[in-house]
């Protein structure tokens, strides 16, 4: 896997991160391996539009081995990184099958990313999917168009409520631009093709347990998104928490006293609320001796490495420095300079180490067709013109020209004719497509 006599970079994690730190070592004189539990670097911004049909998961997912197909000093390694020995610098890595093999490391370079978070409250999993992976976009694409299906096909009003209501946990971005696309699925693309029902009439529940949705924007821009949010019908409940998540309902509590309970009728429930680290982030923690935060996040010094290990970098969701948010221009940045230290390690060793220094290009979200939201520095967009702007941001940072063109297409062929063509489901596994309904 590696040349003999090369120092040898190992990049846990195929994320914005992770590729950002192999790209730009791309030049230097070392053998780089990136180790991937899947085989795609995984544009996550975009998952809620392939969950809700929009893009197919081939245009948000590029396979890593065509992405680093010219750098001849990459490598790529498939696998989940499951153990680490600090002072051997080995990292074990698990197979599909359950086998494991060992990568040796002269630099380490962590970039896994984080998970859904659902504070202690594993059992949801089963009845409220995440929104961090492809399996979690695809699931979620399952149990929209299923709860569509199966209301067609029952007989009354009341038997069909519970199916045409969605539950959305969490009033962050990923909320939010669910919460709108749900609403847009329905009135548009599926308004005209069922016979026993009105897709218009489904319901979108927002629970959120802020005063107000988006609190990482600006308030002015936070108040725009909650009045398109009520212009498409969305139904907001803020100062809430969603407390319990059934098969048959979710309950929420609300945070001020008296705390009030209540339950509504569901077969829909997405999880937004929330992200925590990696297993592997537990294990590094110990295996380096050092104290993660409650989000499992590991901090770092200037440079990006952990203090007392000058040899390992976090970057990306799992570090934590400066109250930097998990986004994605984080971890490209953090990737990209820690490539750059390493690089500058290997021509000056021992010289003095950069210190990493983040440039805010801003946040965006997506609230309906014609309506989103863009904040950079003094910078405030809302409506049409963040809309405009949102969609030029989030092409320009899609990997490869392929996946820009596959998307702009899919988007003016949505706004064309108000169809949505990547609705096809599947069943998860082999295993459950071959069991019938019952």
């Amino acid at each position: 896997m590696t040349a003999p006599g090369r120092p040898h970079v190992l990049v846990i994690g195929g994320g914005f991160g992770g590729l950002y730190a192999a790209k730009r070592l791309r030049h230097s004189d070392v053998a780089v391996t990136v180790l991937e539990r899947g085989t795609s670097h995984v544009f996550q911004p975009l998952l809620y539009q392939c969950a809700t049909g929009l893009v197919s998961e081939g245009s948000i997912a590029s396979p890593l081995r065509h992405l680093l197909r010219h750098q001849d000093n990459a490598h790529v390694a498939l696998g989940e990184a499951s153990a680490i020995d600090v002072e051997a610098r080995i990292v074990t890595a698990s197979r599909f099958d359950g086998s494991t093999y060992e990568l040796k490391y002269d630099f380490l370079v962590v970039a896994a990313g984080m998970q859904q978070a659902y504070h202690g409250h594993e059992e949801y999993i089963q009845y409220a999917p995440g929104m961090k992976t492809l399996d979690d976009a695809l699931t979620i694409r399952r149990k929209l168009i299923a709860a569509f299906e199966m209301a067609e096909s029952l007989p009354t009003a009341e038997e069909r409520q519970p199916w045409l209501t969605f539950a959305v946990a969490g009033g962050g971005p990923t909320g939010v631009e669910l919460a709108g696309q749900i609403r847009e699925l329905a009135t548009r693309a599926l308004s005209h093709e069922f016979r026993s029902i009105d897709p218009r009439e489904a319901r979108v529940l927002l629970f959120h347990g802020d005063d107000r949705v988006l609190p990482s924007f600006d308030r002015k821009l936070s108040a725009a998104a909650q009045k398109t949010l009520d212009i498409v019908g969305v139904e907001t409940h803020l100062g809430v928490h969603v407390t319990d998540v059934t098969e048959t309902d979710v309950e929420t509590t609300t945070k001020a006293e008296p705390k009030t309970k209540t339950r509504y009728d569901t077969r829909t429930v997405l999880w937004t609320a929330g992200v925590e680290a990696v297993p592997f982030a537990r294990t590094l923690a110990t295996a380096l001796g050092v104290d993660p935060d409650r989000s499992g996040r590991i901090s770092v010094g200037p440079d990006l490495s952990v203090p007392g290990h000058p040899n390992v970098w976090v970057v990306g969701d799992m570090m934590a420095k400066d109250d930097l948010p998990g986004v994605a221009e984080v971890a490209m940045q953090g990737g990209r300079h820690v490539g750059s230290v390493i690089a500058a390690e290997l021509e000056h060793p021992g010289s003095a180490r950069a210190p990493f220094k983040y440039r805010d290009l801003g946040s965006a979200a997506y609230i309906a067709r014609g309506h989103a939201l863009v904040q950079a520095g003094p910078l405030r967009m809302s409506g049409f013109l963040g809309w405009l702007s949102w969609g030029f941001i989030h092409i320009a940072f899609l990997s490869g020209a392929r996946n820009r063109a596959g998307t702009l297409v899919n988007w003016a062929a949505t706004l064309a004719t108000n169809s949505r063509r990547e609705r096809a489901i599947t069943y998860g596994d082999p295993e459950t497509a071959r069991k019938p309904y019952s």
